[in-house]
């Protein structure tokens, strides 16, 4: 199920995987690889070895093998936990993959997936409901058609321990021990404006140009306020054309030309009169957290769902 609608990117992925166990010439323990995932996931071996009830040491050397079989560097060890290298989130893709396919075979011993029908309640914010699952949706109805999706469309989080929901897509890791919560990817977020609008004001260079430009976003202070203090710029000094806590809205007054707005990558790339504006400026990428209650385990057409995107929507996010 989870391997099917396969995608460039991931080809990318697996041709990179397969390189590495060709120039091994030898066969890996998949145990290696679950471990490499749970690393990467939990952003610590000790949040592993939690979440997995594998050993920190066990976990450690697993994680050393990989490195050694591939002579690669997977991890870079800080006083934060463990950052991925790009060399491994290029393989982690393919070895999320393998896991949904791994787990996927499962089901179809037990037969497990003939039960895989019901409504499967879905929560996700208005970018990623709008931009993102549309088309791993339509991808899942082929998969599995006996599945209804009831999609909770908020940039509210919705509380799946109160049953407002199976299954959410979140940008913030809930705390909860009865929630499983799997990390599948992280969004940018770019400074951004329609071409038109450009040419009219011009282009900013430099973050104090902003100070000079018509700026879209939230009705309360947040981010935008608190970056520009971070720059030791006077956030009263900002000047707001419009200001509307519906992301859409926002999207749209930018297409409009109204003026400039801070966006995912994955909605700026809609439209191509939208321009990302000020490389230098470093602004934070959020996770994207996959959030599941542990009934997973014991209800099929959730964990067919929970797979399948966990499969398809790291894809997506790193197009």
């Amino acid at each position: 199920m989870a391997i099917v609608g396969t995608c460039g990117s991931r080809d990318n992925s697996m041709n990179a995987w397969n390189s590495y166990s060709q120039m091994n010439n030898r066969e890996f323990d998949w145990a290696l690889v679950k471990s490499f995932l749970a690393a990467l996931e939990h952003g610590s071996l000790l949040a592993a070895a939690r979440a997995t009830g594998t050993s920190q040491p066990t976990l450690g050397r697993h994680i050393a093998e990989l490195e050694s079989q591939w002579a690669v560097v997977l991890f870079e060890r800080t006083g934060r936990g463990l950052q991925p290298t790009a060399r491994a989130l290029q393989l982690a893709q393919a070895a999320r993959a393998m896991d949904a396919a791994a787990a996927h075979l499962g089901r179809l011993a037990g037969s497990a997936e003939r039960d895989a029908a019901g409504v499967v309640r879905l929560s996700a914010s208005q970018p990623v409901a709008c931009w993102v699952l549309p088309s791993v949706l339509a991808r899942m109805r082929d998969v599995l058609p006996r599945i209804s999706v009831e999609l909770v469309v908020s940039n509210a989080l919705s509380n799946l321990l109160a049953r407002e929901a199976d299954i959410a897509l979140r940008m913030v890791r809930p705390q909860q021990a009865s929630l499983v919560a799997r990390r599948i990817g992280q969004i940018a977020v770019w400074a951004c404006a329609h071409r038109d609008y450009l040419v009219r004001r011009g282009v900013p260079v430099q973050p104090t140009d902003l100070l000079a430009h018509d700026l879209i976003g939230s009705v309360a202070p947040g981010d935008i306020e608190r970056g520009a203090q971070a720059l030791g710029v006077d956030a009263g000094r900002l000047r707001f054309a419009l200001r509307t806590d519906d992301l859409i809205a926002q999207w749209q007054a930018v297409r409009a030309g109204i003026g400039v707005a801070f966006l995912t990558d994955h909605v700026i790339a809609t439209d191509p009169q939208v321009q990302r504006l000020l490389p230098q400026l470093k602004l934070p990428r959020f996770p994207m957290w996959l959030v599941v209650h542990r009934e997973i385990r014991t209800s099929a057409r959730i964990r067919a769902v929970y797979d399948y995107l966990a499969a398809q929507v790291p894809a997506l996010l790193a197009a």
